[in-house]
């Protein structure tokens, strides 16, 4: 247990954190990413039904005018916004925290050193480190600026990527750390680490092996734990296993989309002269 709330165990009940009342009430919330760094996207997959977007700053093309922009046009709609992170720098963290997101994402973590550098990073003292100077966090949280700050340290989700061997070999210690509340299996890079290829079919013993233990460490530390998946399909089957799934993103929602109907519409052959 930490000396301190973490959203895992809080109490506060405010109706704008989607996601974490979700989780928190065990109702399997659905999230996706989205890398394209436009307000009206980030409104347009908002308004699809689902709980949380991850904004995706470490692959996507989104910089800091979009970032902030899309964390409001998404907390707008009811919807959780977090960050995906390109990295587990205290500045980077700030600054994706100043936005008002609903938490982070962030990848490739390999020791619990680098994790509780995270939680301290991302939390107000005297619990951590976290500066404060914005008025911008408390828009998206409904909150007046005093409020944010009384509830920010036991409401703001700190997710963890396990996606690398080192991740794996220490996932025992990375869940172990007070402040880390979500451990997120990063499926295509935790292939290609251990298996040297993606996609993984999903039954490599090695890839296997691999996500249980990660699974094992997050239960055993009362964690939440979630991963990425293709299609909702997969999220339906998964839900015997995680806490809450991201179905794949927008870029490939809609080139998925858009290669379907195309085969489809040409289908029928040549037209006959």
């Amino acid at each position: 247990m930490t000396s301190y709330t973490t959203p895992i165990e809080t109490k506060v009940n405010n109706p704008r954190l989607r996601l974490l009342n979700k989780i928190k009430a065990n109702e399997y919330p659905l999230m996706t990413f989205v890398a394209i760094p436009s307000v009206r996207q980030a409104q347009i997959v908002a308004l699809t039904g689902l709980d949380g977007i991850i904004l995706d700053c470490e692959h996507g093309h989104i910089g800091d005018d979009s970032m902030h922009n899309s964390v409001a046009a998404i907390a707008a709609l009811d919807v959780s916004p977090i960050i995906r992170i390109r990295g587990p720098s205290h500045d980077i963290i700030k600054r994706a925290l100043d936005t008002g997101a609903h938490g982070i994402l962030v990848p490739q973590i390999n020791t619990a050193e680098e994790a509780a550098q995270i939680v301290a990073s991302s939390k107000f003292p005297p619990h951590g480190v976290r500066g404060q100077g914005s008025a911008f966090p408390a828009i998206a949280h409904g909150l007046t600026t005093p409020q944010y700050m009384k509830t920010a340290n036991e409401t703001i989700l700190t997710m963890i990527q396990i996606e690398t061997r080192a991740g794996v070999e220490n996932v025992e210690a990375i869940a172990a750390v007070p402040g880390v509340d979500v451990i997120f299996i990063g499926p295509n890079d935790l292939a290609q680490a251990l298996l040297g290829y993606v996609p993984a079919r999903g039954d490599e013993p090695e890839f296997v092996a691999a996500i249980d233990k990660i699974e094992a460490a997050a239960r055993k530390h009362g964690k939440w734990f979630a991963r990425m998946v293709n299609d909702g399909t997969a999220a339906k089957e998964a839900r015997k296993k995680y806490d809450t799934v991201a179905i794949t993103g927008d870029t490939k929602a809609i080139q998925n989309w858009y290669i379907s109907e195309f085969e489809i519409a040409r289908s029928g052959g040549a037209k006959t002269p």
